[in-house]
């Protein structure tokens, strides 16, 4: 029988109001393992209700104090790292391995973000003028809310709530639909670490939950991680509505591949950036830019049987390198569009709709073998559309230029990468691209946790990226002080404009 899950909210699980619930799929098996309510918006009003009656007592707190309780909440993250990682494995469908990444990426937030004491300083300047000081503070912005993915559903709202906990805010989370549950795990060790009731709150829901969130006039910032077409959506009407909005959206993440690269390890980087989570990261690399008939025949030689030889397999299972997509109707989209790369007349060199799970007890779960295409041109939907699945496809271009040519063009601007020895294309590559985030012989370029993740163009919508430094200004406001004491003031009303001669 499917578990009943519950909104946590005022530091207390709470039933669903509404009759409306989600079912809660294990991709790997393709049965129904819960049902999520699905909130109306007066369940998130009770919930940023909640958050707002909590805010004066915790962003009164001194920020050593709220530093101390996200240091035991990592501390709690980091025994519990395992359990929270087979909670992802059954709801996603990643392997156990790659979930544990996961979580490990997102506690390396939370120990940033024990630094609030130090990141929270403002500045200070002296005698400006005579007997004049100004300082500058950094002052949280009230309750903010985060919409996170189904792709990440520990880590994205551990690159937000962190962050904003410690600047003093309080958080309402609304995480995906499809795996819920690690949102709840991660309320409940907040609570073991004593963070007070309703400073963090877990309202279930789909778009009726976000546009009460986007709408919610107590609500000072949303942080949003998704879809393009939904960040656009979130951003104009967030702003619209008063509010701060760092919404990131698609990717199309390519990585050129020079001449002078060592081929052997560029093939191994393209199979784990391409295929590890299945292809569901927004800093997957789809695309492999040749430089090269020479290179792009040698690259997809080295390809291709590393691609039909993956394991694929349930998430439980240790050497699977690839588990399910995340749910039926994902996997036949995938699926979709290697059918269109074939009729757009790409050449498909592996074919992953091949792939029948012949385990027992998974024939039902939704897999997908990975495929690979080559001679893939810009003019392909293949090439221009976000796949998230296990697709890659070979670009062929005749230099460097070309390939920079051709990324800068893109409407996505996530992530990039170059192998290449040779430090002057490197480095050219690094200033040239216009992408948010670039890997030098690194495949998927993500940011340590002090500094900052986000794209350009069509994958950020905002002015903020996420955690770092970026993520500090995000949830804070910025007040500067001027002060002058009695002693130093004269006599006399001055009515020009003030200057400090």
């Amino acid at each position: 029988m499917a578990t009943r899950l519950q909104h946590f909210i005022n530091g207390e699980l709470v039933d669903g109001l509404s009759e409306r619930y989600s079912d809660v799929y294990d991709p790997a098996t393709g049965r129904v393992t819960a049902r999520v309510p699905l909130a109306t918006g007066t369940e998130l009003h009770e919930a940023v209700s909640a958050a707002r009656e909590a805010f004066p007592g915790w962003s009164g707190m001194t920020p050593l104090r709220r530093a101390r309780v996200l240091s035991t909440f990592k501390d709690l993250l980091e025994r519990n790292a395992a359990e929270l990682a087979t909670l992802i494995s059954a709801e996603h469908g990643k392997t156990h391995s790659d979930a544990l990444g996961e979580v490990t990426r997102g506690i390396e937030v939370v120990e940033f973000a024990c630094g609030g004491p130090h990141l929270l300083k403002g500045e200070v300047s002296e005698n400006i003028g005579s007997s004049i000081d100004s300082h500058s503070l950094r002052q949280p912005l009230g309750v903010v809310a985060g919409i996170t993915p189904f792709n990440f559903p520990a880590m994205v709202a551990l690159w937000m709530f962190p962050v904003a906990l410690v600047c003093g805010n309080t958080f309402v989370l609304k995480p995906s639909e499809r795996d819920p549950s690690a949102a709840i795990f991660l309320a409940k060790l907040l609570q073991q670490a004593g963070l007070p009731a309703g400073v963090f709150n877990v309202v279930h829901g789909d778009k009726e939950a976000v546009d009460a969130i986007v709408e919610h006039p107590d609500i000072q910032a949303v942080s949003f991680v998704g879809s393009t077409p939904i960040a656009r959506s979130i951003y104009a009407k967030g702003a619209a509505n008063g509010k701060r909005v760092q919404a990131l959206g698609g990717a199309k993440n390519h990585m050129v591949i020079m001449p002078d690269a060592d081929l052997d390890k560029a093939a191994d980087a393209l199979m784990g950036a391409a295929y590890g989570a299945a292809g569901e990261r927004c800093m997957a690399i789809s695309i492999a830019v040749a430089v090269g008939d020479a290179v792009a025949d040698a690259l997809v030689s080295r390809l291709a049987p590393r691609v039909s030889a993956l394991k694929i397999g349930p998430g439980d299972d240790p050497e699977a390198q690839m588990g399910p997509l995340v749910s039926r109707a994902h996997r036949d989209n995938v699926k979709g569009y290697v059918d269109l790369g074939v009729a757009e007349g790409a050449r498909l060199v592996v074919d992953g709709r091949t792939f029948q799970m012949q385990q027992p007890g998974y024939e039902q779960g939704f897999y997908l073998g990975a495929s690979l295409f080559d001679h893939v041109t810009p003019d392909m939907r293949i090439y221009q559309d976000e796949i998230f699945g296990p697709v890659l496809g070979v670009v062929r271009v005749q230099s460097y230029k070309e390939a920079v040519v051709l990324i800068n063009a893109h409407q996505y601007g996530n992530g990039t990468a170059i192998f290449t020895r040779d430090g002057d294309s490197a480095r050219m590559f690094a200033h040239e691209i216009q992408v948010g985030m670039v890997g030098i012989n690194v495949p998927i370029p993500v940011p340590m946790a002090f500094h900052s993740f986000g794209g350009w163009k069509n994958s950020l919508f905002g002015d903020h990226h996420m955690h770092g430094p970026e993520g500090v200004r995000f949830y804070t406001r910025l007040k500067t002080v001027t002060s002058r004491w009695l002693s130093g003031i004269g006599s006399g009303a001055d009515f020009v404009m003030p200057t400090m001669k």
